[in-house]
């Protein structure tokens, strides 16, 4: 059974899914799948390739925006904002607990200048901390503002 967390109408967050995550995601008007995990992670896990098979043949879109130890940098906060901007549906971001992803789009939506406040609410709400990032989110709410 899924974990999908819901941050917005259009955008979720999981922990790690599998192929049959993909055909529920499908069936709830997910049109975009975004893989936050880097293959080999954790070896006995469904890998990229398989959750893009999978994808695919569900009819959705899949990206990999792979966050590893090093965390967080613009061209990963800018991949998502686009990501979600085009996407044609709601968006199911997943990683091995649905954490990366939550930050990626809360530095994502701060750098659209979204309340975050509101962001780190809803992030809140569905069950993650978004304060690792918070510095963050108040530069690019700034630049974003500028």
């Amino acid at each position: 059974m899924s974990d999908f967390r819901v941050l917005s109408p259009t955008m979720l967050a999981s922990p790690q899914i599998g192929p049959a995550d993909v055909v529920e995601a499908a069936g709830q008007g997910v049109s975009l799948i975004i893989n936050n995990r880097p293959d080999g992670e954790s070896p006995g896990e469904p890998q990229g390739p398989e959750i893009e098979a999978a994808a695919r043949k569900a009819g959705l879109d899949y990206l990999a925006i792979p966050i590893v130890g090093a965390g967080f940098g613009e061209p990963q906060v800018e991949a998502m904002q686009q990501a979600i901007g085009n996407a044609n549906g709601k968006v199911l971001a997943y990683c091995r607990s649905g954490t990366r992803s939550t930050l990626l789009w809360s530095l994502a939506q701060a750098r659209a200048g979204e309340d975050i406040d509101a962001i780190a609410a809803t992030a809140r709400q569905a069950g993650y901390d978004v304060s690792p990032v918070r510095a963050a989110m108040d530069a690019l709410s700034a630049q974003s503002k500028s």
